[in-house]
């Protein structure tokens, strides 16, 4: 009779140990550490200059008031089309100024003209041009034109204009003004032969303008 030998479960289950090498485990490194990018680039230098962020260009600002001064000079459409508020802003101040030395405090009036005049050219010159045009650009090319009318008023704190001679000077200041805002208008929205058409509603609202500068 051959005995089977049973295996003891105990046993079985203690399994050897292996002998200590020396060796500690190390986990192998699968995140890289990568250096931060800031956000805002690596220096002020990449940054674009504040003007330029803020839309102010002094070589066109220069070039638009020349254009207004010199009314026979043709227009660059292309740089009278810009929504340009900067050079305006400064010529309503002024005007506004030159009023407040002759004793008139007349920003209100200036100001809210300024809006009224913008805002019906703006609806005329979409009805007469093909092409259309912003409010933007309506608002900075009647600013820009309100140059002469300065004049006009720096001339009213020294001397008189309820006379003939200013009469005259005031009728020569509304067409300079009316003649470059109308100049402007057909070169930018490309209107041949439509001049004495936009130049009548320009004549009228700084008619208003010089009305405040004589009286």
């Amino acid at each position: 009779m051959i005995m089977e030998e049973v295996e003891d479960p105990i046993t079985k289950m203690i399994q050897p140990q292996q002998p200590y090498t020396g060796q500690i485990f190390q986990p192998t490194q699968t995140f890289t550490p990568t250096t931060p990018q800031p956000f805002y680039g690596n220096s002020f230098e990449d940054e674009p200059p504040l003007l330029e962020e803020l839309g102010i260009n002094f070589d066109h600002i220069w070039q638009k008031t020349l254009t207004v001064l010199h009314p026979l000079k043709v227009a660059d459409g292309s740089i009278m089309n810009e929504t340009d508020l900067a050079g305006p802003m400064v010529f309503c101040l002024a005007f506004g100024a030159t009023l407040l030395l002759a004793g008139k405090i007349q920003f209100g009036y200036v100001y809210g003209i300024s809006a009224i005049g913008c805002l019906g050219m703006f609806c005329l010159l979409n009805l007469m041009s093909m092409t259309g045009v912003s409010f933007g650009c309506v608002a900075s090319v009647l600013g820009y034109c309100l140059l002469p009318m300065i004049l006009l008023s720096s001339f009213a704190v020294i001397f008189s204009l309820q006379g003939m001679v200013g009469i005259i000077l005031t009728a020569g200041i509304i067409g300079w003004c009316s003649f470059s805002a109308s100049k402007i208008f057909i070169s930018a929205l490309a209107m041949e032969g439509q001049q004495l058409l936009v130049a009548y509603p320009c004549a009228l609202l700084y008619g208003v303008f010089a009305l405040i500068s004589v009286f």
